[in-house]
């Protein structure tokens, strides 16, 4: 009976609480964004898409008319409060049906924090966050690869301002598989940006370490550190990445003992004409494991674009990439052709929502995926693709 009266006598106090928050501050607005692409593809030979064995790079034979379903959707809310401080609240689901967990409903909780602007009258650009997000996601487009990423739950701030050069600064925990909590794993990262080269290109740079508590410690091959040190330079629409990782590759959440891996990245796209354009990437990184693994990845991508008029176009993508195998005499090595016809928004090879109806080709000779158990012989396979497909992409 007490508990019975206690409840009214708590809500009686916390709505008018409740409600003096909500009004402190403005409503400004909901936003709803996102990221998709869904449609079909017709599988007409061994494969769907093309894929080079032990490939380092992202999708390295190019991910258009090479890539599966998948999409993120995000909704928020702003608030201004009464000194002026910009207030966000976000949440995000994400659906890909070519990830293991897509067994389990292929939907996961990817963001949910809030964060806050423009409460420092010296540094209006400055946002202090703390939640579950998307963090350091640094990315190339053509291969789809995240040659950084550090998606996990902490906080941090971004843009503080140091004399014209910005910090960005977190802490952040992995999440523990589909769980609430933390694996024990975390990542202190660090990125510099707005550095001007000579006003002719920008430099960012990153610095990351990686390190365990004491509950991941408790499975020993955690009980280690890791880093990474990178940098990009942009000059117009060309981007030249330069990546190093100890005990790690794309994250420091890797914390593989032994494990080395070296990257360097160019791509970006050159207009020839109004309607006529050339995107392309280039790619090598090295991997050095404690195993007989050690390889190298090569790739390249190439993809000239038309512009019909505003709204149509037609774009060719041919990539190649090869891994050579260090302590293995083997070589795996991949090609693709994707022509692609786009009704889009506009003719900017950016510009999305696009259908896209396309044909893809191509060819995996992957002379090693492994050892046969029980003969010890290297396994090797052939595979073809030929697959016909309509879908859209967007970002909004």
């Amino acid at each position: 009976m007490k508990a019975m009266k206690f409840l009214p006598t708590c809500i009686a106090v916390t709505l008018p609480l409740f409600s003096a928050s909500i009004y402190a501050a403005d409503v400004e607005g909901f936003n709803f964004s996102g990221y998709a692409r869904y449609g079909a593809a017709f599988q007409g030979s061994d494969e769907k898409t093309v894929n080079t064995a032990g490939a380092l790079n992202g999708n390295a034979t190019g991910r258009l008319g090479n890539e599966n379903n998948g999409g993120e959707f995000s909704l928020s809310r702003t608030f201004t409060g009464e000194q002026g401080a910009r207030w966000d609240i976000v949440v995000m689901f994400d659906h890909y049906s070519d990830s293991s967990w897509a067994t389990t409903g292929g939907v996961k909780l990817k963001k949910t924090y809030a964060s806050v602007t423009n409460f420092v009258s010296s540094q209006p650009e400055l946002r202090v966050w703390a939640g579950r997000d998307f963090h350091q996601r640094a990315q190339t487009d053509l291969n789809d690869y995240f040659w950084m990423m550090h998606d996990g739950q902490g906080g941090g701030f971004y843009n503080l301002n140091l004399a014209g050069v910005k910090l960005d600064m977190s802490i952040v925990g992995q999440v523990e598989g589909d769980m609430v909590g933390d694996s024990g794993k975390y990542a202190l990262t660090t990125k510099l940006h707005d550095m001007k080269i000579f006003g002719l290109a920008d430099l960012a740079l990153y610095a990351n370490y990686g390190f365990a508590s004491e509950k991941a410690k408790e499975q020993p091959y955690y009980d280690i550190d890791s880093y990474q040190v990178g940098g990009e330079i942009s000059a117009g629409k060309h981007k030249l990445i330069v990546r190093y990782s100890d005990n790690a590759k794309d994250s420091v959440f890797d914390m593989t003992e032994d494990q080395k891996a070296l990257l360097f990245s160019f791509n970006g796209e050159q207009e020839i004409s109004n309607d006529f354009g050339v995107q392309y990437l280039a790619a090598y990184q090295s991997l050095d494991v404690a195993d007989f693994n050690d390889r190298v990845n090569y790739n390249v991508i190439v993809r000239p674009t038309y512009a019909w008029d505003n709204m149509n176009s037609t774009w060719l993508d041919t990539g190649f990439s090869l891994v050579d195998y260090k302590h293995v005499d083997a070589k795996n090595s991949s090609w693709k052709v994707t022509l692609s016809q786009n009704i889009a928004i506009s003719s900017k090879t950016g510009a999305r929502p696009m259908l896209r109806f396309y044909a893809t080709i191509g060819k995996a000779d992957n002379e090693y995926i492994g050892f046969d158990s029980s003969t010890g012989q290297m396994k090797s396979s052939n595979l073809d693709t030929a697959t016909f497909g309509a879908m859209f992409e967007a970002w909004w």
